[in-house]
């Protein structure tokens, strides 16, 4: 009897205003924010390592973020990189040896950026203490998924950090030459400043 009162003409223009009302009512954070991938960043920092490594390079490398969000209420964040994309900066360096670091970091003995297309990171928990988080999510690189933690800061509305990782819990093997006189090293430093959309 007392449902078919509530469902009556009568009192629906009592409770539809209510329900309304809630939903209006949930603050603006509360949501899911895309990642601004025009003013984020993040870069790969790769270092050399063996008995000639002085005549060698270290490398820059930006790797832009092509989609994601971000919602703090949820403890959730989720992005993507386009490996194609994937850029060796290297100022310093000969264009043409820049191109050749290039074309040998996109290709099968690396990234290998033809097979797997993107990189991907979604976070399964978040820790947050003030303005400091720790984010836990699954990395996808190289068609491997691990688990990986990340310390994020937050600063006026954007989200730093770095953290580094290694190459072969990935399946990829840290390129070497001259006989292993020269290599990169397995570990390398990941930094990220990333931003949500208005």
């Amino acid at each position: 009897m007392r449902s078919r009162i509530l469902l009556s003409p009568k009192y629906t223009n009592l409770w539809i205003p209510l329900i309304l009302g809630a939903i209006v009512s949930v603050p603006a954070w509360a949501q899911e924010h895309p990642i601004d991938t025009a003013s984020s960043k993040l870069t790969v920092r790769a270092f050399k390592t063996g008995l000639f490594s002085g005549f060698a390079d270290n490398h820059e490398i930006q790797a832009p973020i092509t989609e994601g969000s971000i919602d703090e209420a949820a403890g959730r964040v989720k992005f993507a990189v386009d490996s194609r994309r994937m850029k060796v900066l290297d100022p310093q360096m000969n264009p043409s040896r820049r191109q050749e670091v290039q074309e040998r970091m996109l290709g099968p003995e690396v990234l290998d950026s033809t097979r797997f297309l993107q990189i991907t990171f979604d976070s399964t928990s978040v820790e947050r203490s003030k303005d400091l988080y720790v984010v836990h999510g699954q990395l996808s690189l190289h068609g491997v998924t691990r688990p990986i933690a990340v310390n994020v800061r937050s600063e006026s509305g954007r989200y730093k950090g770095t953290f580094t990782l290694k190459q072969r819990d990935f399946g990829i093997a840290p390129i070497s030459i001259a006989g292993g006189t020269v290599k990169v090293k397995d570990e390398l430093q990941i930094e990220f400043d990333i931003r949500t959309a208005p």
